[in-house]
């Protein structure tokens, strides 16, 4: 590592991490530039600049322009933001920060099953209005016996599954290809679903995975049933799933992400069962700063020794 190195910052991301990056290179931040001033930039590190920083879930495409580069270092998991195609065909390579966020997106995964099947939110507010004194509140549902879907068993997937099992849960699951583990392994997300009285989705983002999670799928999980999503946006159909939550099609959901964060659908917010969240999945402290540590030691590798830690393929 040398403090002679440039590096770009494409976006604001974790403060602690922007800091350190100012530490220990020369950085230029884009992001704070207006568009003919980007250009300036960029004309002036061509040839000294090898490496960008940038968020995940977004990266401006003027970066690009920047014939030099050969490193795009994303903070967070999924790249959406990332334009891949381009990357592979300008050989510049990416990396992300997977596996140290895993814990904390299963935390909250776990916590939206319990607040969905517990009626969490509704009882603190029951509580709060006073409405104790006029009644119980309405019973919730025990997670003991049901079956847990996971659509996508990957990393967090399974750290889903193993928090759920002393609930004494049972695991199912939807992949391309079965696993060797000891859960039922379903072929279609439909099959899935029929089994399932909680359905966490897990999925990757991309045009694979669009509205996967649509009517047909909804319609197997069935009027007990709750859906979960900590995984991207885009695998959610929504209109299939205000219409489902409206009709009582399922009885309720829990999300953490959107197609077009920050922008919540306004119809979601007219239902009272579901419960939205600001994609807080990986949102705490220790998380956030593993994350960060992720991004600074793939840039110090790649200045050394050309490698790389966690590689996008």
């Amino acid at each position: 590592m040398s403090t002679q190195d440039h590096i770009i910052i494409v976006n604001q991301f974790h403060p602690e991490t922007l800091e350190r990056l100012d530490s220990n290179y020369q950085t230029h931040h884009l992001w704070k530039l207006r568009h003919p001033e980007k250009n300036q930039l960029l004309e002036s590190l061509e040839g000294h600049c090898r490496v960008a920083a940038t968020a995940s879930w977004m990266c401006d495409p003027i970066i690009y322009r920047l014939r030099s580069l050969e490193l795009i270092a994303a903070f967070g998991v999924g790249v959406d933001g990332v334009d891949l195609e381009t990357t592979q065909n300008l050989n510049i390579r990416v990396t992300n920060t997977p596996g140290v966020l895993d814990d904390g997106v299963a935390d909250l995964a776990m916590a939206l099953i319990l607040a969905t099947m517990r009626n969490i939110v509704a009882a603190n507010k029951f509580s709060r209005d006073g409405q104790w004194s006029e009644g119980p509140f309405p019973f919730g549902t025990s997670m003991a016996g049901k079956t847990l879907g996971i659509a996508g068993l990957g990393r967090i997937g399974s750290a889903i599954a193993l928090r759920a099992e002393p609930f004494k849960m049972s695991i199912a699951y939807h992949n391309r290809q079965p696993r060797r583990l000891p859960y039922t392994f379903c072929e279609s997300l439909e099959d899935l679903a029929r089994i399932s009285d909680v359905l966490v989705c897990v999925l990757p983002g991309g045009d694979e995975t669009d509205n996967l999670i649509n009517a047909s799928v909804l319609k197997e999980l069935g009027p007990s049933g709750i859906l979960v999503n900590v995984g991207r946006g885009n695998s959610i159909d929504d209109d299939a799933l205000i219409d489902s939550l409206r009709s009582g099609s399922i009885k309720a959901a829990g999300l953490d992400v959107y197609k077009n964060e920050p922008q919540i659908p306004d119809a979601y917010k007219t239902l009272d069962n579901v419960i939205l969240l600001p994609h807080i999945g990986s949102a705490t402290e220790e998380t956030r700063r593993a994350m960060g540590h992720l991004v600074l030691d793939n840039i110090e590798a790649f200045l050394q020794s050309g490698t790389l830690i966690s590689e996008v393929k």
